[in-house]
Formats: C-alpha cells, structure tokens, sequence
C-alpha cells in the first residue's frame, strides 16, 4: 500500500503569494431565453520560496473568477523542497491523460518547461529544473500533475533517515 504524502501549508497572513492566471475559459449555457456566459480562471499562486498552490475560479465576470481562483488557490498550498535552485530528484507526475516529467539541472540551466508547467515551476521558486508534458496538454490537468509531481519529491535527508543510511550514500549510491 503507498504512503500518502502530505505537504500541505496552511496560508498565513504574512506570506507574500504571487499570483500567475494560466488559462481564462468562456463558458456560455444556452437556455430558452438566450446565452448565459460566465468565466473560469485556473490561477497559480506561491512566494518563489518553495510554497506553490492551484486554485480554480468561476464568476460572471473574468476579474471576479481571477480573484475566487486565487481564494481557492491559497487553500490548496504544498511544500516542495528545493535544493541549490532546483528539485532533488526526477519525478513523474500524472493526471487524468496529462503527464509531467521534471528533471533537476545544473545552475544556470533556467526553468525548461512550457506553458502551464512553467508558470507552476516559477511560482515554487525553482530557478533551475527541466520539464516535459506528455500526454495532454489541457492546462487543468497539466497544472494538477506537476503539484502531483512537486508534492512526491522528498528530501535527500528524509530518504537517508528513511534507509538508514548516511546522507552521502543516497547521492553516490
């Protein structure tokens, strides 16, 4: 049976988040008397200090969505650990058909992701990480698999408590 990882982070009123909106969508509904339309905003939200959260907003009108979104998004915070600007190991990260791959990189590499996978990286404050979607590109799902991804990696430090085994060893084997 897995382990299930938890990284939550309760939003405090002190954390300075930054907002990215990754995809704004029209919605309309046809009834007998017209078209309704509405908005949906998928909002991105972290302090650039390894704290990054996804929230999705619906409203009327877009800056009403904007603003639910990033309501919903500090509610949904997780810790990712980062070492030296980058994640401490590869992971693979899935939702529904969409599936990200995200690689550490040496110093100086920059974020190497597109789109939604980008805005996520940033917002955590990773600087230096490579990235590949596969699979889907809806936003939606992208965003969701690499939380999912960011919310599996573990410290160098826990997995050498977890073996028992000194910290060196999990780097060189």
């Amino acid at each position: 049976m897995s382990k299930v990882i938890s990284n939550k982070v309760k939003a405090g009123g002190d954390v300075e988040l930054k907002e990215k909106v990754v995809a704004i969508n029209r919605v309309v509904k046809t009834t007998k008397g017209g078209r309704t339309f509405s908005f949906s905003a998928l909002v991105v939200v972290g302090n650039e200090n390894g704290v990054v959260g996804q929230g999705l907003g619906k409203a009327k009108e877009v800056q009403e969505a904007i603003t639910k979104g990033i309501e919903d998004a500090k509610k949904n915070l997780i810790k990712v650990p980062i070492m030296h600007g980058t994640i401490p190991h590869d992971q693979l990260g899935k939702e529904g058909a969409a599936k990200v791959l995200i690689k550490p990189a040496a110093h100086g590499t920059g974020v190497i992701a597109g789109g939604s996978m980008r805005a996520v990286l940033e917002s955590a404050g990773i600087t230096d990480v490579l990235a590949k979607s596969l699979g889907s590109a809806n936003p939606h799902n992208v965003v969701k698999a690499t939380l999912k991804a960011l919310t599996m990696l573990r410290e160098p430090v826990e997995v050498a408590k977890n073996r028992n085994i000194q910290l060196k060893k999990v780097f060189n084997g």
